[in-house]
């Protein structure tokens, strides 16, 4: 609803930034709750960020990453979830769940809109007077070139952090020189399935920036890659040693799917299809000939390489929330209460449980970071834990608090750990039992340095 004569508020939509997993349950527990939501996704279809993962499968099965609300919506166009059981790709995700949910809730999804900007409609984040009374005012850009401006009653921001990748500078500012050399250098996990993507990386000497999940994905991948390619060579870079737990649990590890594939990365640097390089704080990239060399804050400078992938995490953009007054901590960007939960500084697998509507809010009243984005700069997420997120927070905005506060999800006491990869064997069998991490996590893509405290456990 555009703001031309300003309405009351509770005429006005609940405003959801994002139609990925999140966003879109977000959307549903809405509707359950008859409120009107318009979800404004930035990109052409449902799940666009995670249709830029579609190769990678989840460690989470179906029966995990699918929200109850949302197969509510879906049961009456004869909608049945896949097999529990079975492990999606990003690709089966957005097709098979995200793009049929978006279906149903029809004109209550708008594509090609980017929000610019959220404020209150006539204060910007300094005046107090009448704050509480106004409405959001959010502004858009759409993908024709139009400019809107829509009243809101809430805004919930979904709109995760898959944008704003973590760059190759171990100050997490770009190194210098990143930028120059931009066409060699990569934020995701290649998909070597694809022909042009496969000839980027064969034969070709490749660094690989990162010790999560996603590192050991590029790695198994580029592994793969050299057998069938000569020449093909990885390097694995760092910025800590290797330790007991670089590689994850192994056969230990209560997510097999994850176990596997640090194996496999093990492998590849056991039987030199790749190198490791420990304790490299990168601070330039530089060009020598048609190659890279990248120079840590030592000085130590290694062989050229012909490519670069940087899987150092990522981190939420709050660009367009400059005008709220967020209540964020100062290292994670998370919010203030949740933060202590998740931070990779301190947190162990034992530490993080559902969260809701208290964990959540800001001293701006109305307005919610949920999913990714909610976790700022920690690298580790849980579906179910996003999909409670959203069901708490839009009971608070329908006014019963008491279903807000109450946790209506159980995870077990090793709680939630992260991690996005590889899966060659989607027939496997999840793990059971209270062991490290036994509930699977869905994916995330580019899990850096710090996702050793929580992804080893």
């Amino acid at each position: 609803m555009s703001i031309n004569s300003v309405p009351t508020t509770d005429q006005l939509p609940v405003v959801v930034i994002g139609a990925g997993p999140v966003g879109l349950a977000a959307a549903a527990h809405l509707v359950e709750r008859g409120l009107e939501p318009l979800v404004l996704e930035a990109g052409p279809s449902a799940g666009t960020a995670v249709r830029g993962w579609a190769h990678v499968r989840l460690f989470s099965p179906w029966s995990e990453v699918t929200d109850p609300a949302a197969e509510k919506l879906l049961a009456p166009t004869g909608w049945t979830r896949p097999d529990g059981s079975a492990y999606p790709t990003g690709g089966d995700w957005a097709e098979k769940y995200l793009q049929p949910l978006a279906d149903v809730l029809g004109d209550k999804v708008r594509y090609g809109a980017t929000v610019t900007g959220v404020a209150r409609v006539g204060r910007d984040r300094i005046v107090d007077s009448g704050r509480d009374e106004q409405p959001f005012a959010v502004h858009i850009l759409w993908a024709d070139g139009r400019e809107e401006r829509i009243g809101a009653r809430a805004v919930v921001d979904a709109s995760g952090t898959w944008s704003t990748p973590g760059p190759l500078g171990a100050d997490g500012l770009p190194a210098l020189g990143e930028k120059a050399a931009a066409g060699r250098v990569s934020y995701r996990v290649p998909d070597l399935g694809d022909p042009a993507v496969r000839a980027r990386y064969a034969g070709k000497r490749t660094a690989v920036v990162g010790s999560g999940a996603s590192a050991f994905t590029a790695l198994a991948h580029l592994a793969d890659l050299a057998q069938d390619e000569p020449g093909t060579h990885a390097v694995w870079i760092l910025r800590r040693g290797i330790t007991g737990s670089t590689f994850g649990g192994g056969e230990a590890d209560q997510l097999p799917a994850r176990g596997a594939l640090g194996l496999r990365a093990k492998a590849a640097v056991e039987e030199g299809r790749a190198s490791a390089v420990t304790g490299f704080r990168t601070r330039a990239v530089e060009p020598d000939d048609d190659r890279l060399v990248l120079v840590a804050e030592d000085g130590r400078r290694l062989d050229p390489v012909d490519e670069v992938i940087v899987l150092t995490g990522f981190r939420p953009d709050l660009s367009f929330l400059s005008e709220i007054r967020l209540g964020l901590d100062e290292r994670l960007q998370a919010p203030t209460a949740l933060a202590p939960l998740i931070d990779p500084n301190v947190h162990s697998c034992g530490t993080v449980y559902p969260h809701g509507v208290n964990e959540l809010s800001h001293p701006e009243q109305g307005v919610y970071l949920v999913g990714m984005k909610s976790y700022g700069r920690a690298p580790t997420f849980l579906a179910m834990t996003g999909y409670e997120q959203v069901r708490s927070v839009t009971a608070a905005i329908a006014g019963d608090r008491e279903a807000a506060e109450r946790v209506e999800l159980t995870l077990p006491e090793t709680g939630v750990c992260g991690g996005a990869g590889l899966f060659d064997e989607p027939d496997a069998a999840p793990a059971e039992g209270g062991g490290c991490c036994a509930t699977p996590a869905t994916l995330q893509i580019g899990n850096g340095a710090p996702a050793t405290a929580s992804g080893g456990c």
